[in-house]
């Protein structure tokens, strides 16, 4: 599996919620709505996900194995951290992993 492509697109002013970013594998797989939220000491990423009928989230894609997710969160932080701080527009560089 190749990360192939990854769009960030940063938020302001909305609680922790720092970012939103889509990513591509392989060309042919996207997986969109990834939260980029600034936690009590650190960035952390949060799968999409949808509300369930008792309240409690569910989600929709993510990863299966710590390596998998390692690795998106690496390049989606990384891409996070290139954007300039008034930038909100959306970027897109691809990327062999």
């Amino acid at each position: 599996m190749n990360i192939t492509d990854v769009r960030i697109r940063k938020i302001h002013g909305v609680g922790n919620l720092r970012a939103v970013a889509s990513v591509t594998f392989d060309d042919a797989f996207v997986v969109h709505d990834i939260k980029v939220i600034q936690g009590d000491s650190s960035l952390f990423i949060a799968m999409p996900s949808r509300k369930l009928s008792n309240g409690e989230f569910r989600d929709i894609a993510h990863p299966i194995n710590q390596e998998a997710r390692s690795a998106i969160e690496k390049i989606i932080f990384e891409r996070y951290e290139e954007l300039p701080e008034e930038d909100e527009a959306e970027t897109s560089e691809g990327t062999e992993e």
